[in-house]
């Protein structure tokens, strides 16, 4: 099974010489043996739902998450989201929390972020895929080195892009992002351990303002 066909022709072709290196395919290779042995999340329909869900050309804002959800039903292929009608988890809660208080919005009762996604915002895990109830398991298989070049692709093809990186996981990539050309907003994580610190970072209302004083729509969180 080739998960790349999953891509859409527009990405696959910024995509390509990534796709054609060797640690591509044996990452390919592995997630076959995985697909036929082992529950894994997302469905495969939904492992490059984050880029399907938000063309290149549209790319706004980027948020960095670190691996998918491993309950079953959650992961749908976009960081700190969730299918409709499952329980939203304790750091997305706290997302929608700090956009109450910056901007005043009421919190949403479904935790499914495409409408983030279509209006440009690109929810992308460094790890794309993830065994049944265990976290982090397809760590260093490949993926990060994938997302990484994405990262690294938008920080050089596009202009004005709004990074927003929450924990010291995704703090890290902040090094792979030209700061000259792009909007780089850094805070703790959301979740319950941390989230007095998150709450306040205004990230939502700086991403707008950010982005229509290059002349861009502003995100309807």
């Amino acid at each position: 099974m080739d998960i790349t066909k999953q891509l859409t022709s527009a990405w696959k072709n910024h995509l390509q010489h990534e796709l054609k290196q060797s640690y591509f395919q044996n990452l390919i290779t592995f997630l076959e043996t995985e697909l036929e042995t082992q529950t894994i999340y997302p469905s495969t329909p939904l492992i490059f739902n984050a880029f399907n869900q938000c063309a290149f050309a549209n790319i706004k804002v980027v948020i960095i998450g670190q691996d998918p959800y491993h309950g079953d039903g959650q992961a749908n292929g976009l960081c700190f989201s969730v299918n409709n009608g499952v329980k939203i988890p304790p750091s997305l809660k706290n997302v929608f929390k700090e956009i109450q208080n910056d901007l005043g919005k009421s919190i949403p009762s479904s935790g499914n972020l495409e409408p983030w996604a279509k209006q440009g915002v690109l929810l992308l895990n460094s790890i794309l895929t993830v065994q049944a109830n265990q976290a982090a398991s397809h760590r260093k298989k490949g993926w990060e080195q994938f997302t990484d070049a994405v990262i690294k692709l938008i920080s050089e093809q596009k202009e004005q892009v709004v990074f927003l990186l929450w924990g010291n996981y995704a703090q890290k990539k902040a090094k792979i992002v030209d700061s000259e050309k792009h909007l780089i907003l850094k805070s703790v994580h959301p979740s319950p351990l941390s989230a007095k610190k998150f709450f306040n970072n205004q990230h939502f209302s700086k991403t707008n303002v950010y982005l229509q004083t290059w002349g861009k729509q502003a995100i309807n969180w």
